[in-house]
């Protein structure tokens, strides 16, 4: 029978190591044992054979392949694990690897003053050492500015940054030089230049990085901001501020703008100069100062109101600096070089003030034309030092005054500006030195101009304007020249005129009944009622009038437009003998100027009594013009808002009797009742 290929191969082995100097040593000589019958360790009946199954069972010869191929694969993988290892220690022991270029082994040191003027050309010694075992190729510093630096040649030009190219540093090598820039900053700010060293070495692409950061500290800036000012104010008084920006470099300062932030109750007024832009809902200003010498000064003024509690702090804060680009439209800063805050507190009144008229007080005084006023000013010192020299100032202003009217017993009517003045000449010393807490009152009068002077006048008014100054002792931050203003508006109210005329001979009715009037006959008459109204307009108007028991209302009247009774202008009471007449709004001017007056005329019958001979009977009793002045109105509603408003009594005449002087033809001897 063929040996199958595995006893093959195991005897092939077998005679390999028979034939093998380094083998057949290691063979031994087994023990022999005995030829004899070996007992089965299977039962005798275990005689089938297993069919499909061949006589002997080998490994299959893919396995054996596979082995070869592994240790094939294994022995590759030593021997390059060897030859990398050789490869990297001759590289980096012996081969250029041992001269690697690290920016540990680059130093780069900046020498330069530790504080610096700003706005002044600074220098700065750089100094490169090469530490590597190799050269350093296509080296460039790079120094790094900060924000705001100039170029020392020219102030205008922003420099950022400044590439030096050094070329090629051997090992070992030095570079060494000096860069020269203008910095800017504010006082005791500090800045940073960063200075770099980009690099290359020899067989390779990459570009590597060593840096090094010097820190400047600045002594000064190159401008600076004074503000001048009160340091204290009064809440709603002007407010007047002087900004001074100066120049403290050595070369011009190009394109300065100055910004101002302004505090929570600051209402802007005006500025000299104008500011470039104005936003007065974000509370700021620009102003464009331009090119600033060394040595130059720009000023600004500002002047506004300033609002608050008294205690309150308000905080003004003023910016100067440059922008990158002169031409930009933006005034936004970009580099501040200087800044400023100022406070200003809000105080009480140094000298409390307080103004009446006639005893009263309010926002708004209403007096009636041709009323003699009588204004009141009281002062008292609220500072707890005592005030000297105080001097104060009443002007009026609005309608004209005679002058010859103003009278004061402790003050003195200057009549070419109107103004009425107080002080130490004037009181008998009493203002020469006011103590802490000190009070005190003056006082004047004067007429207001009668009705004919205001009927050209639409809602005339007087203003009373006090001011008053003094000095005090000098305080820290505190000026000794301190003022305190108050302010009162009069008013005046509308000159209404009513009259009630009795017409005979001019009755546009037509009169019948004897004149004069005669007992038990009747005799008939005109009523004509005239209205006219300077100043105000008044509103709700009515005129009421009584009928005596012996006069009757004929129910006539005239224009119709007045005694329609579908308007219900003109109404009449049988009862108790009222007649109304509702006038409605009476617009100012009117019956002045040319301008017609308001008129009513009635036809009333009047009978005598013989109780009534030799009398002049009245005709109209209780005569009125009721309605509302809506300036004494609106008065009223600054004092109590949700007050409603009546009408009240404006005007009032006398009884209208048989005596109607003013008639034509009318004489007195015809007033009383014949027999």
């Amino acid at each position: 029978m063929e040996p199958s290929e595995h006893e093959k191969e195991k005897i092939e082995r077998l005679r390999r190591a028979m034939y093998s100097r380094s083998l057949s040593p290691k063979i031994h000589e087994r023990e022999r044992r005995t030829l004899g019958q070996e007992e089965s360790a299977v039962g005798d009946d275990f005689v089938g054979v297993q069919e499909g199954a061949s006589g002997l069972t080998v490994a299959p010869r893919a396995i054996g392949l596979a082995r070869r191929a592994l240790w094939w694969l294994l022995g590759a993988a030593v021997i390059f694990f060897i030859g990398a290892v050789g490869f990297f220690s001759y590289y980096f022991l012996l081969g250029g690897g041992s001269f690697s270029a690290s920016p540990s082994n680059i130093a780069i040191s900046v020498s330069g003053p530790p504080q610096i003027e700003g706005g002044s050309p600074t220098e700065l010694q750089i100094v490169v050492v090469n530490r590597n075992k190799v050269s350093l190729e296509l080296a460039d510093l790079i120094v790094t500015y900060p924000k705001g630096t100039r170029s020392p040649t020219d102030f205008a030009t922003d420099l950022q940054n400044q590439r030096i190219p050094l070329g090629k540093i051997e090992a070992g090598g030095t570079r060494q030089g000096t860069v020269s820039a203008v910095l800017a900053g504010n006082e005791g700010d500090r800045a940073d230049v960063k200075v770099e060293l980009e690099y290359r070495i020899s067989g390779s692409s990459a570009i590597f990085a060593a840096s090094s950061v010097y820190t400047i500290a600045f002594s000064s800036s190159p401008l600076s901001i004074v503000v001048a000012g009160n340091n204290e104010t009064i809440s709603g008084q002007p407010v007047e501020l002087t900004v001074s920006v100066a120049s403290n470099a050595n070369a011009p300062v190009r394109d300065v703008l100055l910004t101002a932030r302004y505090p929570f109750g600051f209402k802007f007024s005006s500025a000299e100069p104008a500011p470039s832009s104005n936003d007065s809902s974000a509370q700021s200003g620009v102003w464009k100062i331009g090119d600033i010498s060394p040595g130059q000064k720009r000023t600004v003024t500002v002047r506004g109101v300033l609002s608050g509690e008294r205690g309150d702090d308000r905080v003004f804060h003023f910016i100067a600096g440059t922008r990158k680009d002169a031409t930009a439209t933006s005034t936004a800063i970009e580099t501040p070089l200087a800044n400023n805050v100022f406070t200003v507190s809000i105080s009480k009144p140094f000298l409390g003030l307080a103004i009446s008229v006639g005893g009263a007080t309010g926002s708004d005084i209403v007096v009636s034309p041709g009323d003699t006023v009588s204004v009141g000013i009281d002062w008292q010192n609220n500072l707890p030092t005592a005030i000297t020299d105080a001097v104060i100032v009443a002007k009026l202003s609005g309608v004209l005054i005679d002058g010859a009217t103003v009278h004061t017993v402790d003050g003195f009517y200057r009549s070419n500006d109107d103004v009425v003045i107080w002080d130490k000449t004037t009181s008998g010393g009493a203002l020469a030195s006011l103590l802490p807490g000190a009070r005190g009152k003056v006082a004047f009068s004067f007429q207001m101009p009668q009705s004919d002077a205001l009927k050209n006048i639409i809602n005339p008014r007087l203003d009373i304007s006090v001011n008053a100054a003094g000095k005090r002792a000098s305080e820290t931050g505190v000026p000794q020249n301190l003022q305190a203003t108050a302010k009162q508006k009069i008013s005046l109210a509308s000159d209404l005129t009513l009259t009630a005329q009795g017409l005979y001979y001019a009755n546009p009715f037509g009169s019948v009944g004897p004149m004069p009037p005669k007992a038990g006959t009747e005799t008939t008459y005109a009523m004509v009622f005239t209205v006219t109204n300077t100043t105000n307009k008044i509103t709700d108007a009515k005129v009421t009038a009584h009928f005596p028991p012996y006069v009757r209302y004929i129910g006539i009247c005239s224009p119709r437009t007045e005694c329609d009774p579908d308007t219900q202008k003109l109404t009449f009471n049988q009862e108790d003998g009222t007649l109304t007449w509702n006038m409605g709004d009476i617009e100012p001017g009117v019956g002045l100027n040319g301008t017609a007056p308001r008129q009513l005329a009635i036809a009333v019958g009047f009978t005598p009594s013989t109780s009534q001979i030799g009398q002049e009977p009245p005709l109209l009793q209780d005569i009125k013009l009721i309605g509302i002045d809506t300036l004494k109105a609106e008065a009223q509603k600054k004092i109590n808002p949700g007050a409603v408003i009546a009408p009240v009594e404006l005007k009032s005449v006398k009884n209208v009797t048989t005596n109607i002087l003013g008639d034509p033809g009318f004489t007195s001897a015809n007033s009383t009742v014949i027999k």
